[in-house]
């Protein structure tokens, strides 16, 4: 029988975590958060839920994942982020191959983004398809600054199983734009160490196409007010995203 351990990276997600914990507990053979020292009431809550909880200042997406990866007890890795939550159909779904893991395959699942109360189906938004179930001893995380992926040996079998990774992403558009500027930061810092330039026709027109294309191509009107207002942000995220990067070219 094989066994599953959740692992879960968080910083300041009182509002969150309870419910990330609440949708594993029924398939968790054990659950590990590793927090980069939160000052909200993260670590209260998961030490009321009974998981291991250790704590370590910031390592980068990629090597806190990494280790948190290496306190399981198993090999086996179900890694979740704290505003994430199994709907009943993926956790039915992960209990039925739970015992029959392969050994040399990566489990996926769609991930469905809640935005301001609204569930986005569109906007490039969904299926928005993540693998994270996967064994560690083959499989690992990569990625300097943002964006980290797993690095998964090229034979291996991506399985995709069936349910909606629910992913509680903003509250507000306050928290959409704080966002960006984060990781408009990162996003541009690995595109300069990586030798990429950004010219005037990047400022201009990459965001105008970011908005058409998400918009109208990929249909973000059919979300309604929710779809024009993530269309909208993204292609400011895109604005900025060159733009920091013409200041760090300079």
């Amino acid at each position: 029988m094989n066994k599953l351990s959740v692992v879960i990276i968080t910083y300041n997600e009182e509002r969150n975590i309870k419910r990330c914990l609440d949708s594993v507990k029924s398939i968790a053979d054990e659950i590990i958060v590793v927090d980069s020292f939160s000052t909200d009431k993260t670590k209260d809550i998961c030490t009321e839920e009974g998981v291991k909880f250790i704590q370590l200042e910031w390592l980068g997406y990629s090597e806190q994942k990494n280790y948190a990866n290496t306190l399981a007890v198993n090999d086996w890795i179900l890694s979740i982020d704290a505003d994430e939550a199994l709907s009943e159909e993926l956790l039915d779904s992960v209990k039925k191959i739970k015992d029959s893991l392969n050994d040399n395959a990566v489990y996926s699942m769609h991930r469905l983004t809640n935005y301001c109360g609204n569930w986005i189906h569109h906007c490039g938004w969904y299926p928005d398809t993540k693998i994270r179930i996967f064994n560690r001893k083959h499989v690992n995380w990569i990625g300097k600054f943002i964006h980290e992926t797993l690095k998964i040996p090229d034979v291996f079998e991506v399985i995709l199983l069936r349910g909606d990774l629910l992913h509680f992403s903003y509250y507000t558009k306050e928290d959409h734009y704080r966002q960006i500027e984060k990781f408009t930061t990162l996003t541009a810092m690995e595109a300069y160490e990586n030798g990429k330039k950004a010219g005037i026709i990047n400022l201009f027109f990459n965001p105008a196409w970011k908005f058409v294309r998400d918009y109208f191509f990929k249909t973000g009107f059919l979300d309604g007010k929710a779809g024009f207002d993530i269309c909208r942000i993204s292609a400011y995220a895109t604005y900025l995203k060159y733009s920091k990067l013409r200041n760090l070219s300079k």
